[in-house]
């Protein structure tokens, strides 16, 4: 009975989790609509997410919104797949359901707070297949590093292939260099360096005491198993099916927007490259 109980609480409080994640991407998105609308001089009583979505909806083309969604579903699929290959490698066995589980609860996490979802991907995991939470972290920072590796492949091909116009967009759009100067400015650096030379000193000058200390001993063993799990792919049983499955993530996501541009008029004339351009801004 208490175990029937405990299930069901389980999904009742996933199931408000996920409404609630719902409503907060929601309020976002129609806060940010609605800014829109005001820098245009549309009325506010004018702008509604909600019909504004109902417009593009019941004009749209079904069949290709039903491809991206699969598309979607698939790459995950991968993601799942070799995510499990990389948890294989540390010596556990995840089911293939949780790993999809978490990594669509991942998304959605993202939406509401950014970069939110990896840590909640990491500590659902672990809750379920009783992975530690380090070594499941250790791998999906793995994970996204394999991302960020893609990603500038991504950026490469659409400066070489995009030319002009990713570039004339970026600069329209996306001020690099103040963002550079504000973000490597000469104050935020020496405050970076001056941390980072004080912590090291400290951590330097008590080390015997660390190591010794309760406190430092669990540091010490969840740095241990974080790295055992960033190191994971190095003992996955396949290198071939792992890269297959991050050039398969990759290549879904790109047919993702290219092939959403059909399911709307005023972008069903846009071409592959106009699609690589957008995948790598979206």
């Amino acid at each position: 009975m208490k175990e029937k109980f405990a299930t069901i609480a389980k999904i009742v409080v996933f199931f408000g989790l996920g409404i609630g994640i719902l409503y907060l991407v929601f309020a976002r998105q129609s806060a940010a609509y609605q800014a829109d609308c005001a820098l245009k001089g549309i009325a506010a009583s004018e702008c509604s997410l909600t019909q504004k979505i109902i417009n593009d909806v019941s004009h749209a083309d079904y069949r290709w919104i039903v491809l991206t969604i699969l598309l979607f579903i698939l790459s995950n699929v991968f993601r799942a797949l070799r995510w499990k290959m990389m948890i294989e490698a540390i010596g556990y066995r995840p089911r293939f359901i949780n790993l999809f589980g978490t990594i669509m609860i991942n998304y959605l996490a993202n939406l509401t707070i950014p970069r939110s979802g990896e840590l909640i991907r990491a500590g659902m995991i672990s809750k379920y297949e009783n992975i530690p939470v380090e070594k499941a972290f250790g791998t999906i920072v793995t994970d996204r590093l394999f991302d960020v590796i893609m990603l500038a492949i991504v950026i490469g091909l659409a400066l070489m292939l995009g030319g002009s116009d990713f570039i004339n967009y970026l600069n329209q759009n996306v001020d690099i260099s103040s963002r550079f100067a504000a973000f490597f400015s000469p104050n935020r650096v020496f405050l970076m360096m001056a941390m980072a030379i004080i912590c090291a000193s400290l951590v330097y000058k008590n080390k015997s005491r660390i190591r010794t200390s309760m406190l430092g001993q669990k540091i010490i063993q969840r740095l241990k198993g974080f790295a055992t799990g960033v190191q994971s792919v190095r003992y996955v049983s396949s290198i071939p099916l792992f890269i297959f499955y991050t050039l398969g993530i990759w290549i879904l996501y790109y047919l993702m927007s290219y092939w959403a541009f059909f399911s709307f008029e005023p972008t069903a004339h846009l071409g592959p490259v106009a699609g690589l351009v957008v995948f790598y801004i979206w």
